[in-house]
């Protein structure tokens, strides 16, 4: 036998038991499994997804981590790919395997060990982030924020619409493009606000600044916006600018519990009370209602979680790779620390298919232009990305998560 044939001979002999394991275990599997050796364990269900695995680091990584974070430290460090990452996704998403018993776990486990290698223990994706401090202090809050918009603006612009609007986009009432779709949502915002020229608005989490410009531009009102990330007040001050509002338009550096200068005649909240955690949601709508003048309108769009006994902080891989201590809260809850507040609920609208489309329409233009964002963040936050777009329309898809808009207003 050549050399080379020996030499696959045994590579292949590494990853044989596993592979045994595998199909003994999962007798129905809608995947395949390919391994750097050229092995296969084949898709028993017509059509299936084939994730590739590249390298042993990929069931290293695994074997140090069994399950979501293993997983998402494989795909993030490019050792574990699929030929098609929506259906792969789905796959790791839906799929229910077989209940296995301790024994079985520990078979697959032996097999898998030797298949890993002996390189020893993989690096850690870079990207990965784990958090000190307080829970959802200002200080910890900040960071977080930071870790995630500090990718950098302009990998943000090969995704969103041209007025950098970062939240759900309102497709359903008529809008084509997602340009247009943005521009219905910041004018709804306005319209439930009721902004009156004059009036004094506080914009907290303003992005980049699209709803404050908005805001201005056709309502002739005055607008503060806080944000966390230095980088992105710095382009929200020159988007300011360049829309000739600077005079109406203030944007900080700063948390809502710092703020001391109200009262405002209203308030928008726009992806950003999904941040702010059970610990803090009360302090976050006392905070504001303190802020709020009497007779003024308070408007909290922000994404919620549907079951009530689901932990909202279990998302393993995003709290590692995306949004730190992101912590979407049950309606409910959001509902009673505005009542606690002493703020009356006057309007509530559900938008989970609009946010649906948003997200398919910033996948298929982060798809669009991948080399682009593999300069600009590098490939493991590229991947990162397009995963975690995908999960998050998901979520709206199968009814895991919504987005409402709740109108509020102070006697």
């Amino acid at each position: 036998m050549p050399a080379t044939s020996t030499a696959n001979a045994a590579k292949r002999a590494l990853t044989l038991p596993l592979r045994r394991e595998l199909v003994r275990a999962f007798p129905q599997r809608p995947f395949a499994l390919r391994f750097w050796d050229g092995s296969v364990v084949p898709a028993t269900v017509c059509g299936s997804p084939e994730f590739h695995a590249r390298s042993p680091a990929a069931l290293a990584h695994f074997v140090r981590a069994p399950g979501e974070l293993g997983l998402g430290r494989a795909y993030v460090a490019g050792d574990l790919a699929a030929d098609d990452l929506d259906a792969a996704f789905a796959v790791v998403d839906a799929w229910e395997p077989p209940s296995l018993g301790l024994g079985d776990r520990v078979r697959l486990m032996l097999a898998a060990v030797p298949a890993a290698g002996t390189g020893g223990l993989p690096r850690i994706p870079s990207t990965e982030l784990v958090l000190d401090g307080k829970r959802h202090s200002v200080a910890r809050d900040a960071t977080a924020v930071r870790y995630h918009y500090d990718v950098g603006n302009a990998f943000f612009a090969l995704f969103l619409d041209a007025s950098m609007t970062y939240s759900c986009a309102l497709f359903s009432r008529g809008a084509r493009t997602l340009e247009e779709a943005q521009q219905a949502k910041l004018a709804l915002v306005a319209a439930k606000l009721d902004l009156q020229a004059g009036q004094r608005v506080l914009d907290v989490g303003c992005g980049w600044g699209s709803f404050a410009i908005h805001a201005a531009t056709y309502h002739d009102v005055s607008v503060v916006g806080i944000t966390l990330s230095a980088s992105q007040a710095e382009l929200a001050r020159q988007l300011v600018a360049r829309a000739g509002v600077g005079d109406r338009v203030e944007i900080r550096l700063a948390d809502y519990r710092q703020l001391t200068d109200g009262p405002f005649d209203a308030i928008a909240s726009i992806g950003m009370v999904e941040h702010v955690g059970d610990a803090q949601i009360d302090r976050y709508a006392h905070t504001l209602r303190r802020l709020l003048a009497p007779g003024g309108r308070l408007l909290n769009h922000g994404i919620a979680l549907l079951p009530a006994d689901e932990d909202p902080t279990s998302d393993v891989f995003s709290n590692r790779y995306v949004f730190p201590d992101a912590e979407p809260l049950p309606l409910s809850r959001v509902q009673l620390a505005i009542e606690r507040a002493g703020l009356r609920t006057t309007h509530m609208e559900v938008f989970m298919d609009d946010y649906a489309r948003t997200l398919a329409e910033w996948t298929r233009r982060l798809d669009d232009r991948l080399d682009e964002a593999e300069q600009l963040a590098g490939a493991e936050r590229t991947r990162i990305w397009r995963l975690y777009l995908r999960a998050a329309r998901r979520g709206f898809d199968v009814g895991l998560t919504s987005v409402y808009q709740v109108l509020a207003s102070r006697a």
